[in-house]
């Protein structure tokens, strides 16, 4: 069954996209929530046109969805989680959390526009934040042991001073 979307929804597609979803999927849930309609021959035409009539406002969309993106360009995340011994975290690494971070950092993003998936364990990966169709960012999630956080700084110190040390008997 072909599909108009009237609304963006991740992993499915975005507004005005036409895409074949199941005929259960589009009779029982797109088109009674209103995110979606019949694909006909006259809808088609009438998306062409509505197309045609928008493309500045489309332009003027994506450009302000590319500043959004340029934000992001080099942002980093680490997040520290409660770990076990075998370096599972208790509870997991999502979406939502991961807005939050953001928002620490002063970048105001909504939950629903990123897609990952859930983190369980310590490690390096990846979120991907999709602004607009073609704006889609990258940003790298580091995620830590609380307890690594700690103890790391304090093991860097006294090398740093052995160091200082070495250089001086040296001397």
């Amino acid at each position: 069954m072909e599909i108009i979307l009237k609304e963006d929804i991740i992993g499915l597609g975005y507004k005005n996209d036409i895409v074949n979803v199941k005929s259960g999927y589009g009779r029982n849930y797109l088109i009674p929530q209103g995110k979606g309609v019949i694909a006909s021959e006259s809808a088609k035409k009438v998306l062409a046109e509505n197309l045609k009539q928008q493309a500045h406002k489309l332009a003027a969309i994506k450009a302000e969805a590319e500043k959004k993106a340029e934000q992001l360009n080099g942002v980093e995340l680490v997040i520290t989680a409660k770990v076990s011994a075998t370096g599972a975290t208790y509870g997991s690494v999502n979406a939502a959390i991961v807005a939050e971070e953001l928002k620490n950092k002063g970048i105001e993003v909504d939950r629903k526009i990123i897609t990952m998936r859930d983190i369980k364990h310590v490690g390096d990966f990846e979120a991907t934040i999709h602004f607009h169709k073609e704006v889609e960012v990258k940003v790298p999630v580091k995620v830590v042991a609380e307890n690594a956080a700690v103890e790391a700084p304090v093991e860097e110190a006294p090398k740093a001073e052995e160091a200082a040390q070495t250089e001086e008997t040296a001397e």
